[in-house]
């Protein structure tokens, strides 16, 4: 069954077919929620406010964007509002707890002290960039998303989009620049 097949379905009561949904689209809004909030805690929690926030809208989905943009916009929004709330709360972002830096047992220490440095300036790199840019981003170049799907999601129209790929990537270029001799 297709997604527009379990939407109708859950509308006329049948809660397995949303289960189906969110077993469907779980892992992806994972992937998303966790490389925009830096933090699997947090990605989990986005996750569930995302499904219950789409369960609960699943009467307003029109179809005119697919069900994984119309999905993957509640997710962004609900990544923001986690984030948004947690600079106010603590007043800074902390995005190296979950990162983790894989390291070999062969590498040598430089190497591993260098990989942990580079982890912790590409999550500050990613917490300077705006919500639009951020997203963007990780849409674009984690996920694949094509732009015309991003502009869906970001309510943009294509040369917007474009442009906020294009200020992400510069101003990552920019924090990272000093890794980019280290990277050989």
């Amino acid at each position: 069954m297709d997604d527009i097949e379990l939407i109708d379905k859950v509308r006329n009561g049948d809660d397995d077919a949303f289960r189906l949904l969110v077993e469907r689209h779980s892992r992806a809004i994972y992937r998303s929620a966790w490389r925009i909030t830096g933090n699997g805690a947090d990605a989990d929690d986005v996750v569930q406010e995302t499904f219950l926030r789409a369960y609960r809208a699943l009467g307003t989905f029109d179809s005119r964007a697919t069900f994984t943009t119309w999905l993957h916009r509640i997710a962004i929004n609900c990544s923001l509002d986690l984030i948004d709330s947690r600079k106010r709360r603590e007043g800074r972002i902390d995005h190296g707890e979950d990162l983790g830096t894989v390291a070999s047992r062969d590498a040598s220490p430089d190497r591993i002290v260098l990989g942990a440095e580079m982890q912790k300036a590409i999550a500050q790199a990613m917490a300077e960039l705006t919500g639009n840019e951020r997203t963007a981003f990780v849409l674009r170049h984690f996920e694949g998303m094509p732009l015309e799907e991003i502009g869906q999601i970001l309510g943009t129209r294509l040369n917007a989009t474009k442009n906020t790929v294009f200020r992400a990537v510069k101003k990552l270029r920019q924090q990272l620049q000093p890794f980019t001799g280290s990277l050989v």
